[in-house]
């Protein structure tokens, strides 16, 4: 899983520069968020491991396939991966790209874990409390888990915060 991440950075960063340069990042991440759901197909994989066609062909058949939800830039990605052999990375450079929208964007998710549901008022208390610590904006989700006793787990990123009672 990390030789897939490893071998995925550098497109991300690549891709992620020139969305950044053309003000089109939300553009890009629904292109990588396209064909990495097209490369994932098992007809679309297949094609991949396919040893009768050239990468070329491969490139072309995708890019056909998938029409006018690629741009010229986008087309181009495609075969600089399809040259280099690297379109079966998609899916993870798609993921390595929205890690890096997220911190350009001062974004981060957040999954908050209570023993019960939690009242409106404690939910912006906390929220609050969390974009000051973080110095970003959250994407929540919350859950509840019948193990814990009382508190919360706050999971954002690499960060966790157990302040539960199990």
């Amino acid at each position: 899983m990390a030789e897939l991440h490893t071998l995925a950075r550098p497109y991300a960063k690549a891709a992620f520069e020139l969305a950044r340069e053309s003000r089109s990042l939300a553009q890009w991440s629904q292109t990588l968020k396209t064909l990495a759901a097209a490369t994932g197909d098992a007809q679309v994989s297949a094609l991949l491991a396919n040893p009768r066609l050239s990468r070329g062909d491969v490139a072309a058949v995708l890019t056909s396939a998938l029409g006018d939800k690629l741009d010229a830039q986008a087309r181009n990605f495609v075969r600089l991966l399809a040259e280099n052999g690297r379109l079966a990375v998609l899916p993870a450079i798609a993921e390595e790209f929205e890690a890096l929208r997220a911190e350009a964007e001062k974004r981060v998710e957040v999954e908050i874990t209570t023993a019960t549901a939690v009242g409106e008022a404690q939910q912006q208390a906390l929220l609050a409390a969390l974009r000051k610590r973080l110095a970003r904006e959250l994407e929540v989700s919350w859950k509840t888990d019948a193990a814990l006793v009382a508190g919360a787990v706050i999971r954002a990123g690499d960060l966790v915060i157990d302040g539960s009672v199990a």
